[in-house]
């Protein structure tokens, strides 16, 4: 009778190092069985016949998903990817401050006042002092931001002066004016597309600017701008969006998904997996 091989991985192309419930479900008769994967072997599940099968897996540190294997007479073969649960992450390892891009260790020296923080944290004292989330935030928005080249050949890091607000899934940096106007003209030959802006508010003194996002399908950079009323002064509101990610990019089962906000981790996850992107930081299980 036909085998299906099945490979259980992380975001990493590893095979996950722990034990996982597999519930198969064959899709014409509705006969489903429930077998369980070794921690870092591929699985070999015999005794199958030949028609598709609804295949979903339950790793203990990583979030369920579900994909459908086609099973002929010779067998098949699936392959399943799964982001982390940040709620069973036990230890994250971020890079050293020196580790960080020129751009990433620019921003840090030049911010102090740090709502959150002591005033006089600046540079190394400053990173080494952020939580976890928000750090996994930062290092995210450096990673993207690097990487995203504007029509003129500068890159979108390199336009960011310092932090006026940091959160995990975003922050506020003082910017040139020139980014906006960038921005905007790299618009034209489809860097970024112009979006709605009515979500993200502006600080004290300032007025909306216009908004705009890459045009990747999961983990797109949004670029929110304001100036000030005189137009000499100018702060972005940076921050990556989710948008469905890890139901599109993982198959991730929706019961999962219900009621989860947007989190740093899924963003790391997303952006290694979808965008081969590696912020530079592990989460280990």
């Amino acid at each position: 009778m036909p085998t299906l091989e099945l490979e259980l991985l992380d975001v990493k192309e590893r095979l996950l190092k722990e034990q996982a419930d597999i519930m198969l479900r064959r899709q014409s008769t509705g006969e489903h069985s429930i077998v369980q994967s070794k921690p870092g072997k591929k699985l070999k599940i015999d005794g199958l016949s030949s028609d598709v099968y609804s295949v979903q897996v339950d790793p203990p540190s990583y979030l369920a998903a579900g994909a459908f294997a086609m099973v002929t007479p010779g067998g098949g073969a699936l392959s399943m990817t799964f982001p982390v649960d940040h709620r069973k992450i036990k230890k994250i390892v971020f890079p050293a401050y020196d580790k960080l891009s020129a751009d990433g260790r620019r921003v840090m020296a030049a911010t102090s006042k740090l709502p959150g923080f002591k005033p006089t944290l600046s540079g190394r004292k400053l990173y080494e002092a952020l939580d976890d989330t928000r750090k996994a935030g930062l290092l995210n928005i450096f990673a993207k931001s690097s990487w995203t080249a504007l029509s003129n050949g500068r890159t979108v890091s390199s336009y960011l002066d310092k932090l006026r607000e940091l959160r995990g899934d975003r922050f506020h940096a003082v910017v040139p004016k020139e980014l906006r106007e960038e921005t905007k003209n790299s618009a034209l030959s489809g860097v970024f597309d112009a979006v709605p802006e009515g979500l993200h508010h502006p600080p004290d003194g300032f007025t909306h600017a216009g908004s705009w996002k890459t045009p990747d399908h999961y983990g797109n950079l949004q670029l929110t701008f304001f100036s000030s009323v005189d137009g000499a002064d100018w702060v972005a509101d940076v921050d990556i969006d989710d948008a469905n990610g890890l139901a599109h990019v993982f198959q991730v089962l929706r019961n999962e998904l219900t009621n989860r906000p947007t989190n740093p981790f899924d963003i790391h996850e997303i952006l290694i997996k979808f965008q081969r992107l590696d912020p530079g930081y592990e989460l280990h299980v």
